[in-house]
């Protein structure tokens, strides 16, 4: 999908590139009427942190995207999300991008059975705040599986009180959403649109994870481990 993801694109055809391409794996959009969602992925640009609905805006040079898809295939869903680059953009953004991606890994190393889901969020807001950046704390990470969102919640900020223990067979996910300013959101009259409330850029990853004996297993990983604006920066999708 990253390669969708270019100056003048409109994040609507996005969407419709999304819809199709998942009804063509016998798969089924989880946003799409999720609650009166109208769309079938969330675009979060610039200063949106999540659930941004897809427009006919075209992205324009310096952007930052995220596109946050969910797939419901054969009674399950997966969830992930990506931030990238509309060209070229200033070293604020890459900051932000990299620490928001950094953070998401922090916590994925700490991942095993026997760790308290609210010990994440200290390893996510060191990252963040040694990078001088901030962690959203109104959205969390959450179970998933039949259910689209479910316990746990995994919040992404330090001395959270969210309960559970990891234990072999769970699955959720983590997604940190960073700012390069406050913390601190406010919502858009469409009751879905999250933003900074200092209008600031906001970044996120996301990753579906199996608690397995031993640590881990991302459900939805690339099959070469990277996130795409890691190929941008090196100039492979620019």
């Amino acid at each position: 999908m990253a390669h969708f993801i270019y100056l003048g694109a409109t994040t609507d055809e996005i969407d419709r590139i999304v819809h199709e391409a998942t009804i063509e794996r016998n798969c089924y959009p989880s946003p799409l009427n999720y609650y009166t969602f109208p769309k079938s992925c969330c675009t979060s640009v610039n200063e949106v942190i999540c659930h941004g609905i897809p427009d006919k805006r075209p992205l324009d040079e310096g952007d930052i995207v995220n596109l946050d898809i969910t797939c419901y295939y054969d009674g399950f869903h997966a969830d992930l999300n990506e931030t990238l680059f509309v060209g070229k953009v200033d070293d604020d953004s890459k900051r932000l991008v990299q620490t928001a991606y950094d953070s998401l890994m922090a916590a994925v190393n700490e991942v095993k059975p026997g760790v308290r889901y609210r010990d994440l969020g200290k390893f996510i807001q060191k990252v963040a705040q040694d990078n001088g950046c901030s962690v959203t704390r109104t959205y969390c990470g959450h179970g998933i599986h039949r259910l689209f969102h479910t316990a746990p919640n995994v919040p992404h900020y330090a001395k959270n009180k969210a309960v559970g223990i990891m234990k072999p067979g769970h699955v959720f996910t983590i997604e940190p959403m960073i700012n390069l300013g406050t913390w601190q959101d406010t919502l858009w009259p469409d009751d879905w649109t999250a933003v900074t409330k200092d209008g600031k850029r906001s970044a996120q990853f996301e990753q579906t994870f199996l608690v397995t004996e031993t640590g881990i297993d991302i459900l939805t990983a690339r099959s070469n481990g990277r996130p795409y604006f890691m190929d941008q920066l090196e100039g492979k999708l620019l």
